[in-house]
């Protein structure tokens, strides 16, 4: 019996200390998602030592007190030194259905196991919604991420990172699934998943089969030889000379999915790490990665 099952029991027969109880573990449970969702937007977990001399950091929190059917909480919802840090957790509790759905889609996106999403709406808002229910609202993002797979691309890539990461998913059995990813960074800095797939193993046949499929929806120049960034300008080279950014968001997916324990279907995995590629294009789309605004137009020139 843990902590809350003891407090729960002692509380059982008086209705106000249910409620103050359910209340503080709301309040927790909600700020715990706020510091989640800023450990995503930085891309590393508090005091870790790949967060340093990225350029942004953790700043603090301002308090928000928030009306519950428990009654008032008190919020910290934390901010990043550069204010561009936004968060989603809490919307404007005056919308309906839709904003509930947008909620659950959010926090499944954050690795929240269904049954656990069901429990805090129900807590939050007095909406009950089955882990099923709870299921099949995070199936409105299939059609979104089967649109990614088939978009055009962009022609030009200055690099590309190629990685396979691996996530439990039961098949017959349990087993782990190899994740090919395909990240890269254009000319003018911007940075994108452009692509990932699924597979039982890592092989050299799926690499090709993925990178071709990349050639027919758009990509056709890359420079291909593994060194020839030393070619390349001062001002890029230590940004691109590691695998530090396939890396990282490779970590992203599994520090998220390691809640879920395992996928059910190749489906849900698959719409679980498109809403990963599609949260990560959304946040760099307009930032330009180090060094690359220095010399965009002579990273122009090597295509022409």
């Amino acid at each position: 019996m843990n902590d809350f099952t003891k407090d729960f029991a002692q509380a059982l027969f008086n209705p106000d200390k249910i409620n103050d109880l359910l209340r503080k573990e709301l309040q927790q449970a909600v700020n715990n998602l706020l510091e989640a969702e800023l450990t995503a937007f930085l891309g590393y977990d508090p005091y870790a030592r790949n967060g340093w001399n990225t350029g942004n950091s953790r700043n603090g929190a301002y308090f928000r007190k928030v009306d519950t059917q428990f009654g008032p909480i008190e919020v910290q919802v934390p901010r990043d030194r550069n204010g561009q840090f936004h968060q989603h957790t809490l919307p404007d509790y005056k919308q309906h259905s839709d904003i509930l759905e947008s909620m659950i889609i959010k926090l499944y996106s954050k690795g929240v196991t269904t049954r656990e999403i069901a429990d805090l709406i129900e807590k939050m808002y007095g909406s009950h919604y089955s882990p099923a229910q709870v299921s099949n609202i995070s199936k409105q993002m299939i059609p979104k991420v089967e649109a990614y797979h088939k978009r055009k691309l962009s022609d030009k890539f200055f690099c590309v990172y190629l990685d396979a990461t691996y996530l439990p998913l039961r098949r017959e059995t349990f087993e782990r699934e190899t994740v090919y990813i395909a990240i890269g960074i254009k000319p003018n800095g911007h940075k994108e998943v452009i692509d990932y797939c699924i597979a039982p193993s890592e092989n050299i046949e799926v690499w090709t089969d993925m990178l071709q499929n990349m050639r027919f929806r758009g990509l056709m120049e890359i420079e291909s030889d593994l060194l020839v960034f030393y070619n390349y300008p001062k001002q890029i080279r230590a940004s691109i000379y590691s695998t530090n950014m396939i890396e990282s968001f490779n970590n992203v997916i599994k520090r998220k999915a390691k809640p879920k324990a395992e996928f059910p279907t190749e489906q849900s995995l698959n719409t679980f790490i498109g809403i990963q590629a599609m949260s990560y294009n959304d946040r760099y789309f307009n930032r330009i990665h180090k060094g690359f605004g220095q010399v965009q137009d002579t990273l122009e020139s090597y295509f022409d």
